[in-house]
């Protein structure tokens, strides 16, 4: 049973950092795609960023510039640095992994849909 844990979260102000990391229960190079994804109160899920097994990176446009995603397979994990944060990032980030190739861009826009997913870490921005 794949196992992803997410930690790092918590609330910060706005222009703060946070780094979230998550940790897998098995060998993350058989992981095609890593990625996050976000899901704000009342709102749909979201793609924030994804990476592949090469260390190919795709972010959504509404955090580029500021969140800085990574993997460690050595380390069994995935991490997401979060930059300047505003109210609007606001959400619960979840961790998700899968065995398919794919575009960057198609895995983005799947990536709440991937085969593994954490249970996430509540992110909170105040003004």
């Amino acid at each position: 049973q794949v196992q992803l844990v997410e930690s790092g979260g918590g609330s910060v102000q706005a222009g703060g950092s946070l780094r979230l990391s998550c940790a897998a229960s098995g060998d993350t190079a058989r992981y095609y795609y890593m990625g996050w994804f976000r899901q704000a109160l009342g709102k749909d899920r979201e793609g924030v960023a994804i990476i592949d097994r090469d260390g190919r990176n795709k972010y959504a446009d509404s955090v580029k510039c500021r969140f800085t995603i990574s993997r460690d397979n050595a380390k069994n994990s995935l991490y997401l640095q979060m930059n300047s944060l505003k109210p609007e990032d606001t959400a619960e980030y979840y961790c998700a992994a899968d065995t398919s190739a794919m575009s960057a861009a198609e895995a983005l826009a799947v990536v709440p849909h991937f085969d593994y997913r954490g249970q996430g870490t509540q992110v909170t921005v105040s003004s």
